[in-house]
């Protein structure tokens, strides 16, 4: 039997947009722009990093908003039954960091993401690439 593979990705699938939850709690609009927005990522994550400092979010603030969001409904039941039938690999544009908060409610399913550098205030100061042009 060949091996099925499914890509799905964590926010929009599993889970709401984290970015868009931080910035309805944070009351920070400018911190809904998406990639559907601005396509070019690097483009985008310097305009993000820029307006947490300009707003001293720091990453724990953003922990603490994405562990409040919940599950779409029925995502983790399918995960469940989806990682019963096979192996289960999510491929992510977001940060381990900011998945840290909610992979127990979606069972703890295996994630390849970027990551984040954060300084010694907690500011998120940098991001790296799982891979360059992915």
């Amino acid at each position: 039997m060949i091996p099925t593979i499914i890509t799905l990705d964590l926010e929009g699938v599993f889970i709401p947009e984290m970015w868009i939850a931080v910035a309805e709690q944070a009351g920070i609009p400018e911190l809904r722009r998406t990639t559907r927005d601005e396509p070019d990522y690097d483009k985008l994550m310097h305009y993000r990093i820029a307006i947490l400092e300009k707003h001293d979010l720091a990453l724990q603030d953003i922990q603490d908003v994405i562990a409040s969001i919940e599950p779409l409904p029925g995502a983790a039941e399918f995960l469940s039954w989806l990682n019963a039938q096979m192996p289960v690999i999510i491929l992510s544009d977001t940060f381990y960091e900011f998945a840290v908060p909610i992979l127990d409610k979606i069972g703890h399913p295996t994630l390849f993401c970027h990551t984040l550098e954060v300084d010694e205030r907690g500011m998120i100061s940098g991001y790296i690439l799982r891979i360059s042009d992915s």
